[in-house]
């Protein structure tokens, strides 16, 4: 039995975008929110922002692509010839 392919939508990628955006204002307002509550010093917060949040964007981006269809495997690949 063949499994039906289908391709992810213009409201999937309303999704994304949306779940994408969401994402980033949360892990913001968490690092602004660590910051202000005393929790980060000035050295950790910039870390955090420049080495850790664009980790969080990526994995919180693998999430939803898997979620809403975007991913590919092994029988989405096909030859190449020049």
């Amino acid at each position: 039995m063949t499994t039906l392919k289908r391709t992810p939508g213009p409201a999937a990628r309303s999704a994304f975008r949306l779940g994408i955006l969401a994402a980033g204002i949360v892990g913001l307002a968490a690092l602004g929110a660590g910051y202000l509550g005393g929790v980060l010093t000035t050295t950790t917060a910039l870390y955090v922002l420049f080495a850790l949040f664009p980790i969080y964007l990526v994995l919180v981006a693998s999430v939803l692509s898997v979620w809403l269809g975007y991913d590919k495997d092994a029988t989405d690949l096909r030859p190449v010839y020049r």
